[in-house]
């Protein structure tokens, strides 16, 4: 592509904050009692093709990337709550304007003020914009020398004040934006919302992918990659990449039937994907086992443990942990040990084995209860 990947995005949003453009965007239906407060010009110039913002819990701090104009960041607030927090970042000074110009709007009419915009580019969450600016100011680039020093003084500053600070994030939201970032730094945009995320932290991610991989020629066309088109990443890739860096759960929570558009026979359409941090971390023995309840006869999680529907298989109490949250609740049964195991063994993760209830149950003496009553 001729000219840089970010130029061509920011200069088509920044038109898009003057004047709606509906080709940057899908139809999407949002709840309107939470659009009742937020101003009309947010309201028409939002981009997006889903509604990660229906994910969002009371009191928690959530991570819109890509926020635009804000409307998601303004549904959020509205879900999280006086207590809670929303954090927006966006590069395109255009829609940075127009969001937080609302934001003591919609601060008013709900009698709180918890939504912070934040200048940055979305695949560097610890660089703030406006403090390299403000790092041009006082000192211009004028040999390679300073540019140099100027450099150095970023990175020092996004150690000490990242623009999103570590494990700072409860929920990471973004609409149709993550399709925007180059190729060449999509791996380091997955590798900082882990970065920023709490352990137990999750993603809500709504954004364009395709059925096949684009060529070069299509990526190389500036509009349909700044239209959310040609920078998609395939469905499997998606998932892949959150993988790759650690996260764990992934799974597609919506699956548009027809895509939004086809180019060249090749389908790109519209889903949202969650997954979720916490997975790392000692693998201890507790004598917990879970068991899977169906339907599959056996599944397998994505640190490569295997679970056969119906069977106690042993697990370490970090995986119990997981097993007995989101996304897996619903779908086994934890087995506890009856009794704390109050040892420090490690747990060989890598083989899968049945637990014998004689493990979870040990220490407990050999008794007889009569029948409860409310059985039957």
């Amino acid at each position: 592509m001729n000219k840089e990947v970010t130029d061509i995005v920011r200069d088509r949003y920044a038109s898009g904050a003057d004047a709606c453009e509906s080709n940057l965007c899908c139809a999407v239906d949002y709840d309107p009692k939470y659009l009742e407060v937020i101003p009309q010009e947010v309201i028409e110039r939002d981009y997006g093709c889903g509604d990660p913002s229906r994910f969002v819990r009371e009191g928690e701090t959530v991570l819109d990337l890509g926020s635009g104009t804000g409307k998601i960041c303004f549904i959020a607030s509205q879900l999280v709550g006086p207590e809670g927090k929303v954090i927006g970042v966006d590069m395109t000074d255009e829609m940075l304007a127009v969001a937080r110009d609302a934001a003591p709007v919609v601060a008013e009419r709900i009698g709180y003020a918890n939504v912070e915009f934040r200048r940055g580019k979305i695949q560097d969450l610890r660089t703030s914009l406006d403090a390299v600016d403000a790092l041009l100011a006082d000192k211009p680039v004028a040999t390679a020398v300073d540019y140099e020093s100027l450099q150095g003084a970023i990175a020092e500053q996004g150690r000490l004040d990242p623009l999103v600070a570590d494990d700072s994030v409860d929920l990471i939201v973004s609409n149709c934006v993550l399709n925007l970032v180059s190729d060449g730094e999509k791996r380091q945009l997955f590798e900082e919302m882990f970065r920023v995320l709490k352990k137990g932290g999750r993603i809500a991610i709504a954004d364009i992918v395709s059925d096949e991989d684009s060529p070069e020629h299509l990526k190389n066309d500036p509009n349909l990659w700044s239209g959310c088109v040609s920078g998609a990443m395939t469905e499997h890739g998606f998932i892949e990449m959150l993988e790759d860096v650690g996260f764990y759960g992934m799974q597609i929570e919506t699956y548009e039937a027809e895509p939004w558009q086809v180019v060249e026979g090749i389908e790109y359409r519209s889903v949202t994907v969650m997954a979720w941090k916490g997975k790392q971390g000692p693998c201890i023995e507790k004598n917990q086992a879970v068991i899977y309840a169906g339907p599959w006869k056996t599944v397998e999680d994505d640190d490569g443990h295997v679970f056969h529907r119906g069977q106690r298989m042993a697990v370490c109490e970090k995986t119990f942990d997981i097993m007995g949250s989101e996304p897996y609740v619903e779908h086994v049964i934890p087995v506890p040990s009856a009794l704390p195991v109050t040892t420090s063994d490690e747990f060989d993760c890598a083989r899968p084995t049945l637990r014998s209830p004689e493990e979870t149950k040990s220490g407990l003496p050999k008794m007889t209860t009569e029948p409860q009553s409310s059985c039957c």
